[in-house]
């Protein structure tokens, strides 16, 4: 059965592809991005002419954008099936190198961006009875790691809010499900995309050589995994369509997706804690 299908963040990456692989499959996708007049109006234009698309200016970190993209949806489809909470920055460095704006900057996409949309969506998916909101949280969400905890913490957050309001979403048979990715060749990782990153240069150069050692030592682990299992960001969009089609009832409540799980949560959870363990075993 199709479902109408709002995706936050669609512009790159995992949410681009999501677009094209559920509107393949005869779902209704709204595509969510900021500036489809301007920056975005490219691709914004790609993907307004596959079947099934409508692509709407929907800008995260803005409570009217939001509200207007789900209040638009609604008045055109009559409701919302499922919401994907897809558009995210990631940020690295030294927490001490954060400044508290900049950290700020990061939870309003990555963590108050969801509540935005959650608060906008809900009301109708109550009325309805019915719904599934999907959220991609991160492959680390079991663990953190060193010079990226502004971006975990807000990921973490994400993970709270979907275990917390599975029990409070019970009864209008609302449900939440988190998916984990791992580290994927998008523009999020590649470089193209700017992220939030740590703005205090004084304090990072008074870390000095050692902290940044240890920062591209972590660097080249995250991303030599991604090399070394031949990492496909399709692995997400894909996992996102079994989800939608699954049975109600039967979706679990975090999905761990990563080319190096190998099919079960064990084999995933180890993989990426190795990561960590290397690197905590050679530099402490």
């Amino acid at each position: 059965m199709s479902s109408i299908i709002l995706i936050t963040g669609t512009s790159t990456g995992f949410g681009k592809l999501m677009t094209i692989t559920l509107s393949e499959a005869g779902h209704t996708v709204i595509a969510g991005m900021r500036g489809i007049n301007g920056k975005n109006a490219e691709v914004a234009k790609e993907l307004s002419a596959l079947p099934n698309v409508e692509v709407v200016e929907l800008e995260i970190t803005s409570d009217e954008s939001v509200l207007n993209a789900v209040t638009q949806t609604l008045a055109k489809y009559g409701k919302i099936d499922v919401l994907i909470n897809n558009a995210a920055v990631s940020g690295f460095g030294l927490l001490e190198g954060y400044s508290i704006e900049q950290v700020k900057k990061m939870f309003d996409v990555n963590f108050y961006g969801v509540l935005r949309t959650y608060q906008a969506v809900l009301p109708s998916m109550r009325r309805n009875k019915n719904g599934l909101i999907i959220n991609i949280t991160s492959g680390a969400s079991g663990h953190t790691l060193p010079f990226m905890i502004p971006y975990l913490a807000s990921k973490f957050g994400v993970e709270s809010i979907t275990e917390g309001l599975q029990d409070e979403l019970k009864d209008y048979g609302i449900e939440n499900v988190s998916i984990q990715p791992g580290v994927y060749p998008t523009e999020m990782n590649n470089g193209s995309k700017a992220g939030i990153h740590a703005d205090k240069p004084e304090i990072i150069e008074e870390y000095g050589d050692a902290a940044t050692q240890k920062f591209n030592a972590l660097g080249a682990a995250l991303f030599g995994k991604m090399a070394t299992y031949n990492m496909d960001p399709q692995t997400i969009a894909d996992g996102v369509l079994k989800l939608v089609n699954m049975e109600k009832g039967t979706r679990p409540l975090r999905m761990p997706l990563d080319a190096i799980a190998e099919g079960t949560d064990i084999e995933f959870i180890n993989a990426r804690a190795e990561i960590k363990s290397r690197w905590v075993a050679k530099y402490n």
